[in-house]
């Protein structure tokens, strides 16, 4: 077949899932964009302001705490994630009896959604009736307030996506070990090497693109965390575990401060595509080593 009429097949076969992408993506994308322009208060006004809303943002401390606040979280939980899968996925490798078991078992909060996973956590750590501090009681340590102070809620929520969140880790990392080829690490064993100096010096390097992948993955997830954060702590207590996408829900439908909203999201949606093109430009250059 000439190439002028194949590369007409392929473009028929791809319109669908463009126009379905403009549709549902790019359209509301734009008219973001179009609405952040505005002061538009639901029901009340709508008034073109152009770049006001985003000048009262980036003069608001209220905004750049809540920007902190969710590369923090970002950051911390896909560290976190990332070892604990990597650790525990290196343990199960190794074991010759029980893995399935363990390995269902690791999967299981996997199969909880967020919001549940939320309350479940709010019951299980609740300062007065939670058996989290019944048990820490029962080892002679105090009680603690969990998602109650700004000094323990922020660390509170970072634990509980990483307990949902690093069978995830685990299972592709688990996937990837079990999938290496084994004459390299067979080769470094005839030499002599450890277990120890096999994972660091053969495994490991061979793992990177997966954890790379996984690293990008988790990395936009947690970016763009909600319903963690809005089942337990609501963005509270006063604003210490808000992040943006709280921020936008809670300025769109607790203040109806509709623009404003969009205006969070697009300053955000920014943010996210910048690292995302970070992130394809470092695999690009790993591709090429």
């Amino acid at each position: 077949m000439p190439s002028a009429p194949r590369n007409r097949v392929a473009y028929y076969l791809i319109a669908p899932a463009v126009v379905v992408l403009a549709v549902t993506s790019l359209y509301p994308a734009i008219y973001s964009v179009v609405l952040s322009l505005y002061n538009w208060n639901w029901g009340v006004r709508f008034d073109f302001v152009g770049l006001g809303n985003y000048i009262e943002l980036f003069i608001s401390a209220e905004f750049w705490q809540v920007l902190y606040q969710t590369f923090l979280f970002a950051i911390i939980a896909t560290a976190l994630e990332l070892a604990l899968g990597l650790g525990l996925a290196v343990v199960v490798d190794r074991l010759d009896f029980g893995a399935s078991v363990i390995r269902t078992l690791l999967l299981t909060p996997l199969m909880i959604s967020g919001i549940i996973v939320a309350l479940m956590s709010k019951v299980l750590l609740d300062p007065m009736l939670g058996i989290v501090n019944y048990l820490l009681g029962l080892v002679g340590l105090p009680p603690s307030p969990f998602f109650g102070t700004t000094g323990t809620a922020m660390a509170t929520v970072i634990m509980v996506d990483a307990w949902w969140q690093t069978a995830f880790v685990f299972i592709i990392v688990l996937a990837g070990l079990q999938s290496l080829p084994q004459e390299p690490i067979e080769a470094a064993r005839v030499d002599g090497a450890s277990a120890t100096q096999t994972f660091f010096r053969v495994k490991l390097p061979m793992l990177r693109p997966v954890l790379y992948t996984i690293l990008i993955f988790r990395t936009i997830d947690t970016l763009k965390v909600f319903d963690i954060i809005f089942g337990t702590t609501g963005g509270g207590p006063q604003i210490a575990t808000e992040v943006m996408q709280t921020m936008a829900y809670r300025k769109a439908f607790s203040f109806l401060q509709m623009s404003e909203a969009m205006t969070v999201m697009v300053i955000f949606s920014v943010i996210v595509l910048a690292i995302s093109l970070i992130y394809m430009r470092l695999d690009e250059r790993l591709a090429e080593d």
